[in-house]
């Protein structure tokens, strides 16, 4: 059997084919003198609506420990949201923490504060007072 001629691939090599090669940018209007403010990229873009979450306080299976649950974020609200709030509410309080499943956990009992920034950051919040 014979052996299948290989194609070359190198970028000068004439296997490929470049689809932009006939384009001109001649005639195309000029673009913004400024570009556009831009979010930073290390925090994700804010949701437009944020809704109503639930604070819940827990002490079973963590050895007597209190931790406040945050739970039932709006759909709408990316994982990565939640994420970089959890660590906005970690720093804020001083203390650790983790996000599960789309629910946030915060070390310690310190309802007031976090009410106090959730409703900061336009949340509505309900559960423990």
């Amino acid at each position: 059997m014979a052996k299948k001629q290989k194609i070359d691939l190198t970028p000068t090599g004439t296997g490929l084919n470049n689809p932009f090669a006939a384009l001109e940018a001649a005639g195309l209007p000029a673009g913004p003198a400024t570009p556009p403010p831009s979010a930073s990229p290390s925090e994700p873009p804010k949701p437009s609506k944020f809704g109503r979450v639930v604070l819940r306080k827990e002490k079973a299976h963590r050895g007597g420990k209190t931790v406040i649950v945050i739970y039932d974020f709006a759909p709408n609200i990316s994982y990565n949201y939640i994420e970089s709030l959890a660590g906005k509410l970690k720093a804020a309080c001083g203390c650790g923490g983790t996000t599960k499943d789309r629910t946030i956990e915060i070390q310690g009992d310190q309802p007031g504060r976090i009410r106090a920034l959730l409703e900061q950051e336009g949340f509505r919040v309900a559960g423990v007072t």
